[in-house]
């Protein structure tokens, strides 16, 4: 296989991150449908958009703000249209949603949890972007170290690298099926979508060691912000550790007893 990987869509040539990035909120706005169908929402249907209308609108500022924040010197020496708004992070659009979303709620006085049935679609969406990613090749600059093992992928310049998007894509597989586990069992309000951030921030805390990007500290701006995510939820990753029993969510107890 050549990369990168352009496909014929109706008669165009598109480029695979137009297409998978396309396919992937399609499929995540549809598995939450699903979820939203078959398991109790306690967030009223004008919350809810609202919610998500924040989310949408944070994601975007938070993965611009964070690509900025990966090499600022190459960012400076290159200031155009392309690199301004051709790029973005998956970690800071997480982060920039996630407080989008906890502003509004601020806003509306609303304390109700709001992330659990968009644990899984995002799972998904992050993992059928992640293909446009990889068939990308060199230019998405998404790929791992130089490595003599088998599995290793030759992005288009004769070197075999790392495939850590491919790594990326198994991981979020796996971690959707377990999500999907436990929203069937009693879980308390708001611990499915935290234990997705709190598990997607430690895989990117470990993966992104195998990625040559501009080190700041000994870890990459996206590393860093990992941390301040798990620092954020250390309260809840101890309570996870000690076993403190909490009251669980009503949509979980009813859809357990479905």
């Amino acid at each position: 296989m050549s990369l990168p990987v352009y496909l014929d869509l109706f008669g165009l040539r598109m480029h695979p991150h137009v297409i998978f990035e396309s396919f992937a909120y399609t499929i995540g706005f549809l598995t939450f449908r699903v979820l939203r169908k078959h398991f109790d929402d306690l967030v009223s249907q004008t919350i809810r958009y609202l919610v998500m209308a924040a989310a949408a609108v944070g994601a975007l500022i938070g993965s611009k703000l964070l690509y900025w924040f990966e090499d600022p010197s190459a960012l400076l020496a290159h200031w155009n249209l392309a690199t301004i708004f051709g790029g973005k992070t998956i970690v800071g659009g997480l982060i920039g949603g996630l407080a989008a979303v906890e502003w509004v709620k601020h806003k509306l006085q609303f304390t109700g949890r709001t992330g659990d049935l968009f644990a899984v679609p995002l799972c998904i969406g992050i993992a059928i972007g992640r293909i446009g990613c990889f068939l990308t090749g060199l230019a998405d600059k998404t790929y791992g170290y130089v490595t003599s093992l088998p599995w290793g992928i030759d992005f288009g310049d004769g070197i075999r690298r790392h495939p850590t998007q491919l790594y990326e894509i198994f991981f979020l597989m796996l971690l959707a099926g377990i999500l999907l586990l436990l929203m069937r069992k009693p879980y308390a309000q708001g611990d499915i979508f935290k234990l997705f951030l709190v598990a997607y921030s430690s895989w990117r805390l470990l993966i992104d060691f195998l990625k040559p990007d501009p080190l700041f500290w000994a870890l990459r701006s996206t590393q860093w912000a990992c941390l301040l995510v798990l620092l954020y939820y250390s309260p809840d990753i101890k309570r996870w550790l000690t076993h403190t029993p909490v009251r669980p969510a009503a949509s979980a107890a009813s859809a357990a007893n479905r």
